[in-house]
């Protein structure tokens, strides 16, 4: 079972022992969670300390340790040296891969990435005809940059008319820095893991984005976080709050229908996807293996932890998560000022707590 630690709480003290990453706070353990069960650490908390075994242990799993700036959004990433035994090979093959090849791998991520806005539309209720259209019109590299054309028509559609994509607004733009703050590092994890260097995009070369691959890579799946935080909005629900949080973690556990109709896990069909990418460096041939455009995705509720899944029997219908195992959060409650509360959150967020009857354990 692999999670997203969160760190949302101001002053806590992070460390490893036996196996375990632990949570301290003055002195004392409030909580603990496998090294193995973790996919991801993102930290956001102001006063926050740690050891350096924090940093050994996570990069020897290839898990990517983000820290986010006040506004939600990733400002670093620690990222592990080695990821794949074939990683010299697929690090040669993907900086010598031809320009043709890039902007063929780019043509399929755009035209995917629009094939999900319309799914997306469609499932909140609206207007979609058009997405399908455009995603048939994107050309290798994107020369008639369709992906900005239908960007402009997709967040006034899903947002509403007044809506504007600004990474350093409130509302529901933190909910989307967050959110896809979450989706960037599960796939700089499949990155690393499949042996490719982070820096070297695919299409896109940025000197200022130590992430370029990760970015281009996260592009089809955006509009899985864009379908949340709509629903967070239509529930009246606008700040990073610890439940926003909690339900935008959640999004790797989402069922995805594969291009070749099976259905896997977000988590898994980015590794996939990856997976595939890497092989088109090498081979020198485009083959990705792409979430549908049909692909399934999150309710619009918050709380109903529902997924849109295909079934042989019934086509689409909303059908609950496997919550194994419950995990808990460290926050501060709204009835106690600083003191920290626990209460139950999905079961990929972080898992922190001290339990009555067995010491420090989660």
């Amino acid at each position: 079972m692999e999670r997203v630690v969160d760190i949302e709480t101001d002053g806590l003290f992070l460390a490893t022992h036996r196996g375990f990453l632990t949570v301290s706070e003055a002195g004392e353990e409030k909580g603990r969670i496998a090294l193995d069960d973790i996919s991801a650490l993102i930290v956001h908390a102001h006063g926050t300390s740690w050891s350096n075994s924090v940093m050994l242990r996570l990069s020897e799993r290839a898990v990517p340790i983000v820290i986010c700036g006040t506004n939600h959004a990733p400002v670093a990433c620690v990222w592990p040296m080695q990821g794949h035994y074939q990683q010299g090979a697929r690090m040669r093959a993907q900086i010598g891969a031809s320009r043709p090849l890039g902007k063929q791998i780019w043509r399929q991520i755009v035209a995917a990435k629009i094939r999900m806005q319309g799914h997306v539309l469609s499932l909140a209720g609206k207007e979609a005809g058009a997405f399908d259209l455009l995603a048939r019109k994107v050309r290798s590299g994107d020369p008639d940059n369709i992906e900005a054309q239908a960007a402009r028509r997709y967040w006034k559609a899903l947002f509403g008319p007044d809506f504007s994509r600004d990474r350093t607004a409130d509302g529901a733009n933190a909910l989307l820095n967050y959110g896809y703050t979450v989706l960037r590092a599960a796939v700089s994890r499949a990155v690393c893991a499949a042996g490719l260097h982070p820096t070297i995009g695919v299409f896109h070369a940025n000197r200022a984005n130590a992430f370029a691959l990760s970015d281009d890579l996260m592009e089809p799946y955006r509009p899985l976080v864009d379908r949340i935080v709509l629903g967070m909005v239509a529930q009246g629900n606008v700040e990073v709050t610890s439940e926003a949080k909690r339900e935008l973690t959640a999004i790797t556990t989402l069922d995805l229908e594969n291009g070749d109709g099976t259905v896997s896990p977000l988590g898994v069909q980015v590794q996939r996807f990856v997976h595939s990418v890497a092989t088109s460096f090498e081979t020198g041939s485009v083959s990705v293996a792409l979430p549908s455009g049909n692909a399934s995705c999150s309710s619009a509720s918050a709380t109903s932890s529902l997924a849109v899944q295909k079934t042989r029997s019934s086509g689409n219908r909303l059908v609950p998560f496997s919550t194994p195992l419950p995990s808990l959060a460290v926050q501060k409650t709204r009835s106690s000022g600083n003191r920290r509360g626990l209460h139950d959150v999905p079961h990929n967020s972080l898992a922190v707590q001290k339990t009555r009857s067995s010491g420090n354990t989660a």
